[in-house]
């Protein structure tokens, strides 16, 4: 007889092994105050949080073969829509993380150049936390399951 399916068993292993070990997050935004607010929520919420302040300093960072779970990233910084090459670094990297762009001022092309790109979920500012700790979630445990978001 039995007792676990194949389904409960693997889903209660990707819980056992997030349990043992933290998911690392990059954080990317040249407002300080964004960065070190989206730090402390997310350290909040267990994940192990490495921030870059500026598009060149989260390539270093990339480039140095530093892996992460999930890379969240604002769109503007040094340059307009310079975030799309944080996304573009990011999801060379094997394993892919999954790759967020936060936006206030979205537009039908970059939105469109980042749906190209491949990446996984476009926030808009103000980001309501929430949601976005949800959506990285649900992100990271398809990845886990195999799912490509």
């Amino acid at each position: 007889m039995q007792l676990w399916s194949a389904n409960i068993l693997s889903t209660l292993g990707i819980y056992l092994v997030s349990m043992v070990r933290k998911r690392s997050l990059l954080l990317v935004d040249d407002e300080s105050s964004i960065l070190q607010t989206l730090r402390l929520v997310f350290e909040n919420e267990g994940y192990a949080v490495i921030t870059a302040d500026s598009c060149a300093q989260a390539l270093e960072i990339l480039a140095n073969g530093h892996k992460f779970d999930a890379v969240v990233t604002d769109l503007n910084m040094e340059k307009e829509d310079i975030g799309l090459e944080v996304a573009r670094a990011a999801l060379r990297l094997k394993p892919k993380p999954a790759v967020v762009i936060c936006t206030g001022f979205a537009s039908v092309t970059n939105s469109r150049a980042a749906l190209d790109l491949g990446v996984d979920y476009m926030a808009h500012k103000p980001v309501e936390l929430q949601g976005l700790i949800a959506a990285l979630n649900r992100l990271l445990a398809r990845r886990d399951r195999g799912v490509r978001a």
